[in-house]
């Protein structure tokens, strides 16, 4: 039996209209300056999104009030600043974002970056920018 296959009906660990998602399949929206992201799984308790950065670009400064978040990087360099530290996470790492602690993903680099953003509950009307 296939390790991911349900023992039994109550056991089913995926729901019923499981589809497989990529970028070529998923939901896409422009954000900043230049940057493009693809909701891979857009539930209100856990959304995961995939994310690119051209180099240079930076998102606003901002919190989040109840999501905690989860940044993978795929490919490239990802700077995060986070509490006003930066950390620079580097492609097959990742760091972890909690509720309400000011942050900013950055490309510092000269190259695109890719990465998984995993946020618990959804960040949907869960965000708010500040200054600088």
């Amino acid at each position: 039996m296939p390790r991911h296959e349900p023992k039994s009906e109550e056991n089913r660990c995926w729901p019923e209209a499981t589809v497989k998602r990529s970028v070529e399949n998923a939901d896409h929206y422009n954000w900043g300056d230049r940057c493009d992201g693809w909701v891979l799984s857009p539930s209100p308790d856990m959304m995961v999104i995939q994310e690119r950065m051209p180099a240079g670009t930076a998102e606003r400064r901002h919190v989040h009030g109840k999501a905690r978040q989860f940044f993978y990087v795929l490919s490239g360099e990802l700077t995060m600043e986070l509490e006003g530290t930066r950390h620079l996470i580097t492609a097959l790492s990742g760091i972890e974002i909690p509720p309400g602690s000011r942050h900013q993903a950055r490309n510092d680099s000269g190259a695109d970056v890719h990465f998984l953003v995993v946020s618990s509950p959804t960040t949907r009307g869960d965000r708010t920018d500040l200054d600088g």
